[in-house]
């Protein structure tokens, strides 16, 4: 499998991700497989109350994104099964962004919010202690802008670190859902 590398990526690619991103059926596709390692437009369809025609239309979309790939070893003729593609993405710096960028991630992550929110009042709702599967956490501090890029680096290599792919993780491991924010505090 590939991994999506986003950052050598131009504007006008990050803006067609975005976009792509924000697609609430593509949304539930990527969703889907996230939780199933493989499927087909008609499994997919069954799923989501679409067509097979529909499915697949945004299967193919998905996949000039890099974000899912085919499996050939298990397609046959016009049944193409597939699988998501690794992806972990830092927004660029706002600054640096052309403003239809700047418009389709401020779209995304409209969208993102509610599911977001949803996550974080299951995890509020199924917290059993410290040592539950959902665990919550606040914190404030002081620190500087490189030690706010130090700390984000350093998060997201434990995340890797502590994580296994999807291929490699043993029957007892749990697919979990990050969200993690850091913003000034109003002083």
């Amino acid at each position: 499998m590939s991994k999506r590398d986003v950052g050598d990526m131009t504007s006008a690619e990050r803006t067609a991700l975005y976009r792509t991103l924000a697609h609430p059926l593509r949304s539930r596709i990527l969703q889907y497989l996230g939780t199933h390692p493989q499927a087909n437009s008609t499994t997919l369809a069954e799923f989501l109350g679409e067509s097979t025609g529909t499915t697949s239309y945004h299967l193919r979309k998905l996949a000039d994104s890099r974000l899912i790939e085919e499996i050939a070893e298990k397609s046959r003729g016009r049944e193409r099964w597939w699988r998501i593609l690794p992806f972990n993405h830092n927004v660029p710096d706002p600054a640096t962004m052309q403003p239809a960028e700047r418009a389709a991630v401020e779209h995304w992550a409209q969208l993102k919010i509610a599911a977001d929110i949803q996550f974080y009042l299951r995890a509020t709702k199924e917290w059993t202690g410290p040592a539950g599967w959902a665990q919550l956490s606040r914190y404030g501090t002081y620190m500087t802008h490189e030690q706010l890029q130090a700390f984000m680096n350093d998060y997201l290599d434990l995340v890797e670190r502590h994580s296994y792919q999807r291929e490699d993780a043993p029957p007892e491991a749990r697919r979990m859902a990050f969200r993690f924010f850091a913003v000034p505090d109003e002083e």
